[in-house]
């Protein structure tokens, strides 16, 4: 039997859309409220702003995925 085979690009969109997620999912939400409880605003500010850009990232991962299924470079 032969297994099929991913693309280099492919897997490291997989790998990212993997990472960011578990950031947004497990992570910066502890980050956040760990810097609420110690009344510092500045770095909520700081890890709101980077959520928001993680969420971007993961947006755009997501739509390169869709574009590589599309184009059957998902294999």
């Amino acid at each position: 039997m032969v297994t099929p085979k991913i693309l280099n690009s492919t897997y490291n969109i997989l790998v990212a859309l993997g990472t960011e997620a578990n950031f947004l999912h497990e992570t910066v939400d502890t980050y956040i409220n760990d810097a609420k409880n110690e009344n510092n605003s500045k770095l909520v500010e700081v890890w709101n702003t980077i959520k928001q850009d993680k969420e971007k990232h993961l947006q755009m991962l997501k739509e390169c995925l869709q574009t590589e299924v599309k184009e059957g470079e998902l294999r």
